[in-house]
């Protein structure tokens, strides 16, 4: 491993480099040289040399497209060789997504790739954006991550065990089933056992059409009626359901559960994802669960909501329709156990 490590930092948008406007916080252009001005020649020194590519139009990650996705992930592949890590500053509403779905396009990583953000702009006075980025910038350069990670507040996760749990906090992002793979308190400590090892690079950039994976939750009174209108559209190839607690949908609901059973023998693939935080689908713990297994619905484990979302699209766009949900129940990068 070099001495100095070479880092790109990849500023796609987000609150980080965001300025307070009449129409509240908006994304403006020219964050690197306003991260510069902050660090001094003695603090910049103690980091690895970094450049900063800001994209031209920078996205409010509410505004996240799937095109978004082929549009970073092919930015880090056509810069991989040029650098020893890459840190990604995004918005955090679909940081947990965008986290997730470079895992599955950039698969057997030999070096890091960390996206972060903030809650407060680096532009104010008091703000989390600083220090997010500096200590990413010092996991990436100084430690051997070979994987695609979320670093926020001192917490580093792997991607696409992420969510964003809190709206208004600074510790924003947990992994509720996976345990961190580093922290930065005091002292920094890197979990080695926990990161997947160094692999062949293996990177598929698909392109990905947008209609093709929906998600609905079961909720008490749903209506087959709705289900059956998302699921009937030809552009839908799959679809991510969350049930309740092991996996349980309303099986009483005839209707819905005759709707589900069509669309998998049209070929749609279901995956059954659990509502609660914490714990993983046992389709078939409960007898209602059992009746998803009958129909051929796809137990998704402890998947979280944008990693089934985001895998699900991404084995779409790449494997036979035969294959997908053989693959769905299989961890590709480390995204269930």
């Amino acid at each position: 491993m070099p001495l100095q490590r070479h880092i790109l930092i990849i500023h796609a948008g987000g609150t980080i480099g965001m300025q307070a406007s009449a129409q509240g916080y908006v994304p403006v252009a020219g964050f690197e040289q306003r991260v510069r001005q902050q660090l001094n020649d003695e603090r910049a020194a103690q980091l690895p040399a970094f450049d900063m590519l800001e994209l031209d139009q920078l996205i409010d990650s509410s505004n996240l497209q799937p095109h978004h996705w082929i549009e970073l992930a092919s930015i880090i592949e056509q810069r991989w060789q040029q650098y020893d890590g890459f840190v990604l500053l995004h918005g955090t509403d679909t940081m947990a997504y965008t986290a997730s779905m470079l895992s599955f396009m950039l698969q057997g990583l030999d070096k890091p790739v960390i996206v972060t953000g903030s809650q407060i702009p680096l532009a104010e006075l008091r703000n989390d954006a600083l220090d997010n980025l500096l200590t990413a910038l010092i996991f990436a350069g100084q430690y051997p991550v070979p994987e695609v990670c979320i670093c926020f507040n001192g917490r580093l996760l792997r991607g696409n065990r992420s969510r964003k749990l809190k709206s208004a906090a600074l510790d924003a992002f947990d992994s509720p089933n996976y345990g961190h793979l580093g922290q930065a308190g005091i002292n920094i400590t890197l979990h080695t056992e926990r990161l997947l090892a160094a692999g062949r690079i293996h990177f598929n950039i698909p392109a990905l059409n947008p209609d093709a994976v929906v998600m609905f939750p079961v909720y008490p009174g749903m209506s087959a009626r709705i289900a059956e209108a998302i699921l009937n559209d030809n552009a839908v190839k799959g679809c991510v359901l969350q049930t309740y607690g092991a996996g349980n949908p309303p099986d009483a609901n005839s209707e819905l559960m005759a709707v589900l059973e069509a669309a998998i023998k049209r070929g749609v693939s279901i995956v059954n994802v659990t509502q609660c935080l914490q714990g993983k689908v046992s389709q078939g713990a409960y007898a209602t669960g059992a009746t998803l297994n009958r129909i051929g619905v796809i137990p998704g484990s402890d998947l979280t909501l944008e990693a089934a979302f985001t895998k699900l699209h991404y084995l779409i766009a790449t494997q036979p329709q035969e294959q997908v949900g053989t693959l769905m129940v299989k961890p590709l990068c480390g995204e269930m156990t």
